[in-house]
């Protein structure tokens, strides 16, 4: 399957790669000093990891990791990488490429190759394994390896997040198909993967997506996996849905820094409001959980759930909104035009503060 991912579409691996590195980037700054104060390490693990680069000589996601190690004092004596790959053409390939890198005999911890199929062996290795703090990335072109099991055996350790490839279209095709049963199973976990064949059951082709997409979300929230985000990808009609990356983290520092990633990368904005998908169309469509609802139902979604309290403009934002695509700046925006409708009072009031701003300690007061 990793000879059908390194020629997928460019322009989605582009944006796919470039989530999954600007994560890593900010990922390994947050944790640096309780790495540091513990004297530990911190990990980068690939078990799809593919040649390296694409088929137009594009770097993957292990060679631009590679180059910040390289590049980063911190990094280059912490970081521990680990990529596995089931094709030995692909993992001679990426070990090639990891040897022309400029300064790679700089890393402390020289990169570790593996070749072979991901299932229980492995999950058994990192289950009995005390994980230092792991970024981790999953990325399989089909289903074939992934599974709860594998993404709990590497989350359930402190400073560990993950992002993984959720091939919607197989998937979908799959829950339905007795042949990968063991698959989905897995996937979803037998239980709720049986529920959810009942329930896709004549639904439209949206509602499939969304229900299928909860459900792996419910999943993930079932095992820790407190904060889940996806992100959509469209196909090159922008009318159907080809996969998403999700990420999952226990930390909602994580998810924070991750849904400010994925909004600078959305193909477009409504109202202001980012999409969370890539759209080659650029054709605005819904989007997934609560991540639907456009800048104009926020101000009454507010109003009602904050009625009576007074609040912060920061504490407003923490606590509203996870599992929506709202961004502080949405929230600011949204507060200073009720502020102009005389909808809410604030403290500081609009000519006591700076035109034009809204901080984060603006105390906001709900009638």
């Amino acid at each position: 399957m990793s000879k059908n991912f390194f020629t997928e579409s460019l322009e989605q691996s582009v944006i796919k790669t470039s989530i999954v590195s600007k994560y890593f980037s900010v990922w390994a700054k947050v944790i640096k000093r309780a790495v540091i104060q513990k004297n530990s390490k911190l990990a980068y693990i690939d078990l799809f990891a593919g040649p390296g680069r694409y088929n137009d000589g594009t770097k993957s996601t292990p060679l631009l990791v590679l180059e910040q190690a390289i590049e980063d004092d911190f990094l280059r004596e912490r970081l521990v990488t680990i990529f596995n790959d089931k094709e030995g053409t692909s993992t001679d390939k990426l070990a090639d490429e990891i040897k022309k890198l400029p300064g790679v005999e700089n890393l402390k911890y020289r990169p570790t190759i593996y070749t072979g199929e991901v299932g229980e062996d492995i999950v058994k290795i990192f289950e009995k394994t005390r994980l230092v703090p792991t970024f981790f990335f999953v990325d399989p072109w089909g289903y074939k390896g992934l599974s709860l099991q594998l993404i709990n055996s590497v989350l359930k350790h402190w400073g560990c997040d993950c992002v993984f490839f959720f091939n919607y279209n197989r998937i979908n095709m799959g829950l339905n198909n007795s042949i990968v049963k063991s698959h989905m199973d897995a996937l979803f976990g037998e239980a709720r993967a049986d529920l959810l064949r009942q329930e896709l059951n004549d639904l439209r082709p949206e509602d499939r997506e969304l229900t299928i997409v909860e459900a792996i979300g419910d999943a993930l929230q079932e095992m820790g996996g407190k904060y889940v985000l996806p992100f959509r990808f469209r196909n090159k009609k922008g009318v159907r849905t080809s996969h998403h990356l999700i990420f999952v983290s226990k930390n909602i520092r994580g998810y924070e820094i991750m849904k400010d990633i994925m909004a600078r990368e959305s193909s477009e904005e409504e109202q202001g409001v980012p999409t969370f998908e890539y759209n080659p169309s650029i054709k605005s469509q819904g989007l997934l959980f609560e991540l639907s609802r456009p800048l104009d139902d926020l101000g009454e979604m507010l109003l009602d759930v904050f009625s009576g309290r007074t609040m912060k403009m920061i504490d407003i934002f923490n606590e509203h909104h996870v599992g929506r695509r709202f961004v502080s700046k949405n929230y600011k925006d949204i507060l200073k035009l009720m502020e102009k409708q005389n909808k809410i009072s604030t403290d500081p009031p609009v000519d006591k503060r700076k035109k034009g701003t809204f901080g984060d300690n603006v105390k906001v007061t709900f009638p």
